[in-house]
């Protein structure tokens, strides 16, 4: 097997340090830089001890031309706007490039615009990123491979961890036709770590702790990646209405949806969409009639777990509930199964593991 030389950029955060972890792992890559603007200089075990023995690396800044001197694939881990001055760059210089910031998630650059509040500076690059979603873009995945082993670098958009769970939730009753009309409600709670490493007054452990908060009501900035997402799958267009909630959780992300159901939908017609549409994928597990997912049957791992009902009171509607660990399904772990998409490994080369059991 051919070993990729990977560079994570970013890798002091929550997500990069996730990254770190399972590339240095993983069978098919092999961690070669890693880079942190505030930190550079500093080992990568002297910020994260756990890492001692394990790697030697040295953080650096991320600069792509030595980015592209020695890896041949880089794990964007930054915040939005970061990406827009590094992805370019890397590309022209043939790195290829998995991003876990929101810059090449939404085709239309005046949406971005309007949700994150700056100009997109590299909208030639929007039809080029595949959305990393390999539940639904298996096959845009492995086009990118194609190109890649004619020598082109490719770029992949990572999906936010609430469009991940939310979608996952959704797609079989869209795509299957038992749910209609054009709206879906999801209701969705997170670990802390989703909100990054740098502590805020919300995220402070005397705010969070025993303390279940909504924010970012009617306005949180994953809402368009949402619905862009569920228009696709549907194939019309889909408005969805969002709460994303705070839990005492180090990591761990749940993602409640409600759709209306077709008339004369029954339960175990429901129950019969997931089980077909997840039967074939890896990192997908629909759960038996009656039972719905939690997090911590996720959390440190790379899988989701989905579980279904449908309420028959007054209008019937399909309850779908999803869970995934935020920094994995969400983020790392699913960067890394789009990266192995793209590499031409095996999918779940690397993640394939279950969760810890604590």
């Amino acid at each position: 097997m051919d070993v990729a030389s990977v560079c994570v950029v970013g890798a002091c955060g929550f997500a990069g340090m996730e990254l770190c972890r399972l590339v240095l792992g993983h069978p098919g890559m092999e961690l070669r830089m890693a880079t942190d603007r505030k930190a550079a200089g500093t080992r990568l075990a002297d910020v994260r001890p756990a890492f001692e023995g394990a790697t030697d690396i040295v953080l650096s800044q991320p600069d792509p031309e030595l980015i592209a001197g020695s890896c041949a694939l880089a794990f964007l881990a930054v915040p939005h706007t970061a990406s827009l001055s590094l992805t370019p760059r890397l590309l022209e210089l043939g790195v290829s490039v998995v991003d876990l910031s929101a810059d090449f998630r939404l085709r239309d650059p005046a949406t971005y615009e309007a949700w994150y509040g700056t100009p997109h500076t590299s909208t030639d690059l929007l039809h080029e990123a595949v959305y990393g979603l390999p539940e639904l873009n298996r096959a845009g995945l492995q086009g990118l491979a194609a190109r890649r082993a004619d020598g082109e670098p490719v770029l992949v958009a990572a999906p936010g961890c609430y469009p991940t769970a939310t979608a996952l939730a959704a797609m079989p009753a869209l795509e299957s036709g038992i749910a209609t009309g054009d709206l879906v409600i999801s209701d969705a709670i997170s670990g802390v770590s989703g909100a990054g490493r740098a502590a805020t007054e919300r995220t402070h452990f005397c705010h969070a702790n025993e303390s279940v908060e909504a924010y970012g009501v009617a306005k949180h900035r994953h809402t368009p990646e949402m619905e862009q997402t569920l228009s696709d799958v549907a194939g019309r267009p889909m408005g969805v209405v969002f709460t994303p909630h705070l839990a005492p959780l180090t990591r761990g992300l749940l993602a409640t949806v409600y759709l209306e159901a077709a008339e004369g939908v029954r339960p175990q017609d429901v129950q019969a969409a997931y089980e077909r549409r997840y039967a074939d994928e890896p990192l997908v597990s629909v759960l038996p009639a009656g039972r719905m997912p939690a997090t911590a049957s996720v959390a440190g791992g790379g899988r989701a777990q989905v579980g279904v009902a449908l309420s028959m009171r007054r209008r019937p509607m399909i309850v779908a509930s999803c869970a995934i660990d935020n920094l994995g399904k969400g983020a790392a772990a699913q960067a890394v199964q789009c990266a192995n998409l793209v590499l031409g490994l095996p999918e779940t080369e690397g993640i394939r593991a279950p969760a810890p059991l604590i």
